[in-house]
Parts: structure tokens; C-alpha cells; sequence
């Protein structure tokens, strides 16, 4: 720890690296400290959010600031599972088969409109995802550390699509829909787009990946209070059986949150209070990234999604009714 007590001996390159982050990725915050909690938790990130919106170029400047490995896979109708993976490859000169890694095998991969492939292809990154590891004809091969897979899905269309199935949707971390920002950030977007053309943009701090690695084993030491954990896990409960919190959700969530989701809600509080140089979370903390968490994860019923409701609009009313210690 520092002199104030904070676990901070590795989180100062993390901390510049997330200033010119929002330096460079203007008028997206919440999609910057997403990535760089999902980096820390040790998981992956779904995007939704329409073309433009500065997707790529996030995940990219990430890559560059962590020296990482980046790959990027345009999801279609056609991509098969060897497209993502890898295959082998025969060596006639040579008599014998050598694999060949597929773009999967990076520290940080973007699935970019991940919706449009269709199930056994997302079968296969979700191996990736949630094994860390690629297995091609009877042989599995480790991926790298760190490795973050940041999807992307386009809200407006949805024709020639595959929805995800709800196993895959509770693997992402986290979820984040994005808007367009407004008139005054859109100014400072197109100055800093004239400046990159003038090459002008400063260089990225540079974080090794041993600094990530290490402040993943650095949130074990961010002090979380019993209240703040009873609160933790009835806020999840409370996606379960919502009616024993909010007669108006009665019979609206047809699956809650999944252990899974309990855990993600635990690493991304500790996550955020590191961030923010704190060596204590605080229920703050976890309302900040409950919606991102838990939203995503919830099966609705037919009727509660006739009455209007969606994921985010019930973890929002559930953080309304689910008492503080």
C-alpha cells in the first residue's frame, strides 16, 4: 500500500492509462471504464451501440497503452468456427499438419457485430471466452494473458441476425449500451479528429501486462465490509424474487441473476473502488456498476415485457428498493 493506505503501487500506470483514454475516446466514459474493468476483473465487455461511436477505436488505444496483441473479426452470416480459432494446415513439403492460429489467439479481440454469426460460431468463442483456451482436432491450445473479447452489437438492425443465447449473454462481464454524445463533446470529437489527422495525437502510457496481471491480484486486497457484501448479494436476490422487494415486478423476471452474476458484481465493485485509488468499496461502488452487471443477465417474462419493462429498467428500480446495509 501507499502512504494514505491504498493499494496503489501498480495502479498508477492504470490511472494515467485511463486519463488519456478519456482524453482520446471523448464523450464515452462509461465504455472507457468498462474496458478497463473488464481488463482488471478479468473478463469481457458486450457493446451495443449503432456505428460511430468510437468502438473500435477504444478497444484499439487500448491495446496500445497495455502492449497488447489486437485482433479484430468481422462477424457475417458465412464465418465459420475455423475463422475465429484457427486450423491446421497440412505442409505437403513437409508431411505432417501444423495448426494455424486463428485471430482469437490476441490479447485483445473485438467481435464486431457478433450478433451476425451464426450459433456455432458463437459456440466457439465462447469456448475462448469462458476456457481461455482453443481446442482444434482433439488439441487444446492456451490463449494469451491478459485476453479480452469486446463484442459488438448494432441495435437498429436486426435483420440476418442471431440473437445471443442467454449462456453466452451471462459470460460478458459486463454490458454497455452507448448514445451519441451531445453538441459540445461532438465539437471536441471533430477538433481531435483534425488534430489525428495532423498527427498530432500524444502517445498512450504504456502499462506491461505484467502491471495487469498484478492488479488483478491487487483487488483480493480492497476491503469490502460484510454490509456492503449483505447488500451485494441481496441486490442480486432481489433479481430472483423481485416481488419480495417491488409488487410492481411481480411476475416480470422470469430467470434473475445466476452466482455467476454475483461474482461479476463483486469483481467490478472492487475494480471501480481500485480505480479510483480507494482500498475499501462502498455501496456507491456497486450501484455504479450494477446495472452494467446484472441488466444483461435477466431472462424477462412475456408480460413484463409488454408492460415495458427491460433489464436496465429493473435493476434500476431494484436499486431503488434494495435497502443499504
Amino acid at each position: 500500500m501507499n502512504e494514505t493506505g491504498s493499494p496503489m503501487a501498480t495502479q498508477h500506470p492504470l490511472l494515467e492509462l485511463k486519463d488519456a483514454l478519456q482524453h482520446r475516446i471523448l464523450g464515452q466514459p462509461e465504455l472507457v471504464e468498462s474496458l478497463l474493468l473488464a481488463l482488471l476483473a478479468d473478463g469481457h465487455l458486450l457493446v451495443e451501440g449503432a456505428p460511430g461511436l468510437a468502438k473500435t477505436t477504444a478497444i484499439k488505444a487500448l491495446a496500445e497503452g497495455v502492449h497488447g496483441a489486437f485482433s479484430r473479426v468481422q462477424f457475417t452470416p458465412d464465418l465459420m468456427p475455423s475463422d475465429i480459432t484457427g486450423a491446421e494446415i497440412y505442409r505437403a513439403d513437409e508431411h505432417r499438419f501444423e495448426f494455424q492460429p486463428g485471430p482469437v489467439f490476441a490479447n485483445l479481440v473485438l467481435a464486431d457485430e457478433i450478433n451476425r454469426a451464426p450459433a456455432k460460431v458463437q459456440s466457439a468463442l465462447l469456448e475462448a471466452m469462458s476456457e481461455r483456451q482453443v481446442s482444434v482436432a482433439g488439441t487444446t491450445y492456451p490463449l494469451a494473458s491478459p485476453f479480452l473479447v469486446m463484442a459488438t452489437q448494432n441495435p437498429v438492425e436486426h435483420e440476418g441476425t442471431y440473437p445471443l443465447p442467454e449462456a453466452q449473454l451471462d459470460r460478458f462481464l459486463l454490458k454497455v449500451s452507448l448514445d451519441y454524445p451531445d453538441v459540445g463533446i461532438e465539437h471536441a470529437i471533430l477538433k481531435l479528429a483534425r488534430e489525428e489527422e495532423a498527427l498530432q495525437t500524444r502517445a498512450l502510457p504504456q502499462v506491461s501486462p505484467d502491471d495487469v496481471l498484478a492488479a488483478r491480484r491487487a483487488l483480493n486486497d480492497v476491503y469490502m465490509a460484510d454490509a456492503v457484501t449483505d447488500y451485494l448479494v441481496h441486490l442480486v436476490d432481489a433479481t430472483r424474487s423481485p416481488e419480495r422487494y417491488s409488487a410492481e415486478l411481480a411476475g416480470v423476471i422470469e430467470f434473475g441473476a445466476s452466482p455467476r452474476g454475483t461474482i461479476a458484481l463483486d469483481r467490478c465493485a472492487r475494480a471501480l473502488a481500485w480505480l479510483e485509488g480507494q482500498d475499501f468499496v462502498t455501496p456507491e461502488h456497486v450501484q455504479q456498476v450494477a446495472v452494467r452487471v446484472l441488466a444483461h443477465r435477466l431472462v424477462l417474462s412475456l408480460s413484463g415485457q409488454a408492460q415495458g419493462w427491460s433489464g436496465v429498467s429493473v435493476v434500476n428500480h431494484l436499486l431503488e428498493r434494495v435497502a443499504v446495509g
